[in-house]
C-alpha cells in the first residue's frame, strides 16, 4: 500500500476547475468545503429539487443545484450519496448530462 501526502498532488490542477460533489451528507459536506477551503474557485452541491440541506449548503457560501444541472455544469462530478442511492442517481440524472472530457468520480 502506498500512502500519499500533500507533496504528492498539486492541487493547482484542480483549482480552475468546476467542482461538483453530489450529496451533502457527512462526505459530500466535507468534501465540498475541503474543496473550497483549498481554493477551488467553482464548487457546487447537487441537491434533489427540495432538499433539507440545500439551505444549509447556501449558507456555506456554496451553489446548489439539481443533480442534473449539476452534470452539465461541472468539469469533475464526485458522487457522495449513499451506495443504495447511485445507480438510479446515474442512469436518471448523470449518465445524459455529463460533460465531454469531464471527470466523474465514485
Amino acid at each position: 500500500m502506498r500512502v500519499y501526502y500533500d507533496r504528492d498532488a498539486d492541487v493547482n490542477l484542480i483549482k480552475s476547475k468546476k467542482v461538483v460533489v453530489v450529496g451533502y451528507g457527512s462526505q459530500g459536506h466535507a468534501h465540498a468545503l475541503n474543496l473550497r477551503d483549498s481554493g477551488v474557485k467553482d464548487v457546487a452541491v447537487a441537491l434533489r429539487a427540495g432538499s433539507a440541506t440545500a439551505k444549509k449548503a447556501e449558507a456555506e457560501g456554496l451553489k446548489v443545484m439539481t443533480p442534473a444541472e449539476a452534470a452539465q455544469w461541472g468539469d469533475v462530478v464526485m458522487i457522495l450519496t449513499p451506495d443504495e442511492l447511485q445507480a438510479e442517481l446515474y442512469y436518471n440524472d448523470l449518465a445524459g448530462n455529463l460533460k465531454q472530457g469531464g471527470a466523474l468520480l465514485q
